[in-house]
């Protein structure tokens, strides 16, 4: 047994294969090896800010206080639409934060979750942020200096290219087959008098194909949390994005984070 307030799942990929950790307080339980295990968490009803660790009633943006949330720099809009970036303004809740995070290399990428999709990382968040949005492969086709321009390109390159993940879909494991090479090179051809107007390299990579720890994928996707029921168990099928899938349903383990639980395991 392990209690502990949640973290967002740490993740690796491990010769293709998603490794999945969860944190609960100081500890760290290795969750691939629990698929096919029957799992219990039970919420206490303690949620605590995972920016201040002070006891809240309600989380905000995945497990901020409302003052974390509206204070923080990386609560703010522009975290989600980098293209409203406001530091040239001065308006940047934390310049020191914002140089750190936001001035360095970012990559646009390709990849297919549910659908093909557009999206935008950190250089050094390659290949997490792929395993978090449960994409079974990714190729990254452009490289930029700052968040701010890779959302600018990421705008536009979402008027033909979806920029969201159907999470239900991802869940059901049905992946469509799409040449990623092709798509990579009708967005050079079709958005050429675009990206001549931004600083960009055009990246050459391979494709990074991501496999999950799934023994089956549900039918229907039936949605838990700790708000409407504080104990959720049942047996550990799959795990993919951060989310927890059993055969009594699926559960956003992200979404809950600073809910403090006691984690079980059974053999």
């Amino acid at each position: 047994m392990t209690i502990g307030n949640i973290r967002k799942m740490k993740t690796r990929l491990e010769d293709g294969l998603a490794m999945y950790q969860l944190p609960l307080g100081d500890s760290l339980v290795d969750m691939n090896e629990l698929v096919g295990k029957k799992i219990s968490m039970k919420f206490d009803g303690m949620i605590n800010c995972i920016a201040t660790g002070e006891k809240i009633t309600k989380s905000y943006g995945q497990g901020y206080s409302y003052k974390a949330f509206i204070t923080l720099p990386e609560c703010d809009t522009c975290i989600i639409k980098p293209e409203l970036c406001h530091f040239a303004k001065g308006t940047c809740r934390d310049p020191k934060w914002g140089k750190e995070h936001c001035f360095i290399p970012h990559y646009i990428y390709l990849a297919v979750s549910s659908d093909l999709k557009v999206g935008i990382t950190r250089h050094t968040q390659v290949p997490t942020r792929w395993i978090d949005q449960g994409a079974s492969y990714a190729l990254p086709i452009l490289k930029v200096e700052d968040r701010k321009t890779s959302g600018e390109i990421e705008v536009e390159i979402a008027r033909f290219y979806k920029d969201k993940t159907n999470w239900r879909k991802m869940l059901q494991g049905n992946v469509p087959e799409i040449d990623l090479f092709d798509k990579r090179e009708e967005v050079f051809e079709d958005l050429a008098d675009v990206l001549d107007s931004f600083d960009v390299e055009d990246l050459e990579e391979e494709i990074t194909t991501i496999k999950y720890p799934v023994l089956e994928y549900p039918t229907k996707v039936t949605s838990l949390g700790f708000d409407k029921k504080p104990i959720v168990e049942g047996t550990l099928v799959g795990i993919k994005g951060q989310y927890l899938i059993l055969d009594t349903g699926v559960i956003n383990m992200r979404k809950h984070q600073g809910y403090e639980i006691e984690f079980k395991a059974f053999s």
